[in-house]
């Protein structure tokens, strides 16, 4: 099932300031009585509907203690459940800390859980972050998990849980534990910021291409076993001071000649070089089914392949860098390459050290390790017409002459270019939202709910004309640069959300103008809130009108839609709202048809030469949905927008293709396929997708999205009167 790495938000739901002690408490859970909620932890307010309880239904027999989160249906209006604790940093700051349970899930179809681990640092700053995105816990079976993560030393929290993802069901957890298990070497910060010359830039740019192809295409034993991150920043250092294009190519060989012996880079005018492959019976080459993160349940894995040595070796791979120099990279080597190896043992695998991004070079090395996994396994490139050559010179030129604080932007930037719904760099800008709700309407940033927490000051329709003193127009642009997006509605709808977050605690100002020929402009101070205001919307499943019913797919669980899939039978209309992101499994969709469904084409990418050359795609893991009792006749309605992405809008494409019900809003965000995370120096994670997902009959998806069959939009006046405009004509549709 395609879902975006939900999670990786979730996490970040608890504010630093629930610190408890200085260490984790009732970590065995005997501090509860059975039955009672477990002494210490907490469900955060976001998890409401996921009570968590002690039992002993445990992994290990005898007089013990465990705890259970679970769906409480008649409840739970959120998409996860959340149980969690978090203690201060300051025993912890500068060494490894290794969070481990035992886990096993009771879950319906769209339920899973996952172990998290979070560092927060000054400023809102997150460090390190690890969710399980990647490898989701579904087992029903007691199994040990574990999250190793480094507390950076400015470190002031540590969060840390488990959560239930996705409607219905219970995740046990037993043998938890949490310790530091050893102190963390930080490399020292050999410089600060400065520009890029030319002749640096231009050599730094040649040391990427090339690291990129020996680092992912070159098969030997020693490439294999490297320390890529370490070969990046020390690599980049030396690279950026050569002269000459002669000393520059004399560099590069012997930087890699320990992984990778047989790479030649040469002046560009100079003729290939003659290799000596060796004698041996059997071959070695990379095959990448995506980007293979080594990281086990993930769909993307690489590996290298032998195979009887042929008669006569392949040509290498080559590549003009940059710096006029060409490289001959061999994709295909021998299995007794050692025996020629100029130095022997490979080098070990992890480094001792982990890396600050204070570090000019440890900034330029993550440009370099991001900018290159996309160059060669983003599967989006045909369709995003992007400079991305360009891209890397405009990033290395911004991390080499910014500072730690820049990076981040530096890096969303990188992201942007992507075009990927799915982007996002964390740690990202944080900080506490808007506390009213709004939208973009009629060209205008319009408040759409205000809680009533917020007084007489702001009301709903009223437009924001400035935010913190910048204009609108101002503050939306710049918003946008730094979100990435495959279609400008879902790059919108992030943006307006970024627009109003900032420092807990510091009020938010607003200009506005309220609705109405007399209105008169105003400035209002709001006091930012602890969460996203969500505008109301009739309950989760309600009979708005004789025979017309609501469904809220953003907040029923499985057990909700089996409860109510009889009553719903008898209706005559059914307004479904995928206005966000869906709650419950795909399986209700079998209600709809009564003959079998599949979702669209799921294409994981199949690389084994560098730049996408001859990129081939697998296709992998698609839904097929047999019809089941009862089917419902009544005439359907889906309201969605661009809020509605990735498992949305599998959903939603199967309802367009088979034509299901009218769709009516919006269209949606463009972009779908599972994300695949991954780790850069300096303590950040780059979310991205990781496969190709095209429409049932083959055209393109992304970019494009599910659109409506009936188009409808909300208007300020409409706003400003309580009227759910979208809903309304929904209704109409049914009726």
């Amino acid at each position: 099932m395609i879902r975006p790495n939900v999670a990786f938000m979730l996490a970040c739901a608890c504010a630093l300031s629930l610190a408890q002690g200085p260490a984790p408490v009732n970590l065995d859970f005997k501090a509860s009585a059975l039955g009672a909620s477990p002494a210490g932890w907490m469900v955060p307010a976001a998890s409401k509907g996921f009570p968590a309880q002690v039992t002993d239904l445990c992994s290990k027999p005898g007089n013990r203690r465990c705890a259970v989160l679970y769906s409480q249906k008649a409840e739970s209006s959120a998409g996860f459940g959340n149980l969690m604790q978090v203690v201060k940093a300051a025993d912890y700051r500068g060494r490894q800390v290794t969070y481990k349970a035992s886990v096993r899930v009771e879950a319906g179809s769209s339920g899973r859980a996952a172990l998290w681990l979070r560092v927060d640092r000054p400023n809102q700053q997150m460090g390190f972050f690890d969710n399980m995105g990647d490898r989701p816990i579904v087992s029903a079976n007691w199994a040990t998990y574990e999250i190793k993560g480094e507390v950076a030393p400015d470190a002031e929290g540590i969060a840390f849980g488990v959560m239930l993802i996705g409607g219905e069901g219970k995740v046990y957890v037993d043998d938890v534990s949490f310790e530091a298990t050893g102190a963390v070497e930080y490399a020292p910060v050999v410089e600060r910021s400065r520009p890029l010359d030319s002749r640096g830039l231009e050599n730094v740019v040649a040391f990427a291409r090339l690291y990129g192809y020996v680092r992912h295409f070159y098969p030997g034993d020693g490439a294999a076993a490297a320390d890529w991150e370490a070969i990046a920043v020390q690599g980049v250092r030396e690279a950026e001071k050569a002269a000459t294009p002669a000393g520059l190519a004399r560099l590069l060989e012997e930087r890699f000649r320990d992984v990778a012996p047989l790479v030649r880079v040469l002046p560009a005018a100079e003729p290939a070089p003659k290799i000596d492959y060796g004698t041996g019976a059997e071959t070695i080459h990379w095959v990448h089914h995506g980007y293979g993160t080594g990281q086990p349940n993930n769909r993307y894995q690489s590996e290298r392949v032998r195979e009887k040595a042929p008669a006569t070796m392949p040509e290498p791979f080559s590549a003009d860098i940059g710096a006029g120099l060409r490289a001959y990279v061999p994709l295909v080597v021998r299995t007794d390459l050692k025996s020629i190896w100029p130095r022997g043992q490979a080098p070990a695998r992890e480094s001792a050290v982990r890396y600050r991004a204070e570090d000019r070079a440890v900034r330029l090395a993550g440009v370099i390790i991001a900018w290159n996994i996309f160059e060669h396994f983003y599967p989006y490139f045909d369709v995003v017409q992007t400079d991305w050559p360009g891209e890397l010179t405009a990033a290395l030129k911004r991390a080499a002459a910014g500072d730690e604080q820049d990076y981040t932007v530096t890096l969303r930037l990188l992201v942007a270019a992507l075009k990927d719904g799915h982007g996002g760099v964390s740690p990202g800008p944080g900080g506490a939202p808007a506390p009213v709700a709004w939208d973009w309407i009629e060209d205008r940033l319009v408040v759409t709910y205000v809680p009533d927490a917020q007084g007489q000051a702001i009301a709903a329709g009223d437009a924001v004309l400035a935010i913190d003193g910048k204009p609108v127009a101002q503050a939306l642009a710049e918003a946008e640069a730094l979100r990435s997006g495959a279609t400008p509605q879902w790059i919108r709808y992030r943006a307006i959300y970024d627009l109003g977050a900032g420092p807990a605690g510091k009020p938010l100002t607003l200009e506005i103008e309220p609705l109405g020929a007399k209105a008169v402009r105003r400035t209002v101070s709001l006091k930012r809130a602890g969460s996203p205001p969500v505008e109301p919307r009739p309950e989760k499943i309600q009979e708005l009108e004789p025979g017309i019913f609501y469904v809220d797919l953003t907040r029923i669980t499985d057990a909700d839609w089996k409860a109510s899939v009889e009553t719903l039978a008898k209706a005559k209309g059914i307004v479904f709202d995928l206005r966000g992101y869906p709650s419950l499994g795909p399986r209700w969709l079998t209600h709809l048809s009564p003959l079998p469904l599949t979702s669209a084409q799921w294409h994981v990418p199949l690389v084994t030469e560098p730049d996408r050359r001859n990129m081939k795609f697998t296709r992998s893991g698609e839904w097929r949905l047999v019809p089941s009792p009862p089917y419902l006749a009544a005439k359907k309605a889906v309201l969605t927008n661009a809020s509605a992405i990735s498992y949305a809008e599998s959903t939603m494409g199967i309802i367009e293709n088979y034509k299901l019900a009218e769709i009516v809003g919006g269209a949606t965000a463009g972009t779908n396929g599972n994300i695949n995370p991954i780790r850069i120096p300096g303590g950040y994670t780059i979310i991205w997708t990781g496969m190709k997902v095209l429409k049932h009959d083959g055209s393109q998806h992304h970019g494009v999205g599910i659109r409506p069959t009936i188009p409808a939009a909300r208007t300020r006046a409409g706003v400003a009167a309580g009227v759910d405009e979208v809903l309304e004509r929904g209704i109409r549709a049914v009726e």
